[in-house]
């Protein structure tokens, strides 16, 4: 008996099968470790409790002895240590069942642990791509989606760019070599854009009335959540 919780996709991170002519280019995962670091925030969790014990040993220190006086930050350890076991647990719930995908024609992001969603970004609604490289070669990378395509920042959170609430900047959160993953999605991104597309209606239509890639609003729809 399987006890994979996604053994009914059809392939690993998507909702379905991809149409004809469509590739897989790269798939991967945020790295647990980072995304503990960035977007659980250890370094200010470990500040804080660093600040409370630091006040609570040199508060005790003018009642008693130095060694006496380490001790009573103990606790306040205790519960940092539990704090971080905690959320790296819960890092690792997410980045197991998180994956990123890159095709030939877009971007998907299977998300959530508990609710599981899948957003679907064509790369005609990227209008920009920012990435944040930090110097173990993890990074993230946001997406600038143009139009009225929306995506709601507490439904994708955190695979977001941070503090960008009013306008939700998908993200590639914390993988890997993101510098080459940033590369695979620039070439595949500019190579999709760069074909025309081919739309449907008779050939000798007015100019005026004909449907064409510069005419029709391609940044209408809300971007899907499947």
């Amino acid at each position: 008996m399987s006890h994979d919780d996604f053994a009914f996709e059809p392939k690993r991170g998507l909702p379905g099968p991809l149409p004809p002519g469509e590739e897989i280019l790269w798939q991967g995962a945020p790295d647990p470790r980072a995304l503990l670091r960035e977007a659980f925030g250890l370094r200010w969790i470990l500040i804080y409790f660093g600040a409370i014990s630091v006040w609570r040993i040199a508060a005790s220190a003018t009642e008693m002895a130095i060694g006496p006086a380490i001790l009573t930050a103990l606790p306040f350890a205790l519960l940092c240590a539990a704090a971080v076991v905690l959320l790296y647990g819960l890092s690792w719930v997410m980045a197991r069942a998180t994956v990123y995908t890159i095709t030939t024609e877009r971007v998907l992001m299977r998300v959530g642990a508990a609710l599981t969603v899948t957003f679907n970004i064509p790369f005609r609604w990227i209008g920009n791509a920012n990435m944040d490289l930090r110097s173990d070669g993890t990074g993230t990378i946001a997406l600038q989606t143009t139009g009225d395509s929306k995506i709601s920042y507490l439904v994708a959170w955190p695979h977001v760019r941070p503090w960008r609430m009013g306008q939700t900047e998908p993200a590639l959160r914390c993988i890997p070599d993101a510098e080459k993953v940033a590369a695979i999605l620039r070439e595949a991104a500019e190579d999709r854009l760069a074909r025309p597309e081919v739309m449907a209606g008779p050939v000798d239509a007015p100019r005026s009335a004909a449907a064409s890639p510069s005419t029709v609003p391609a940044h209408t729809a809300a971007i899907p959540a499947e």
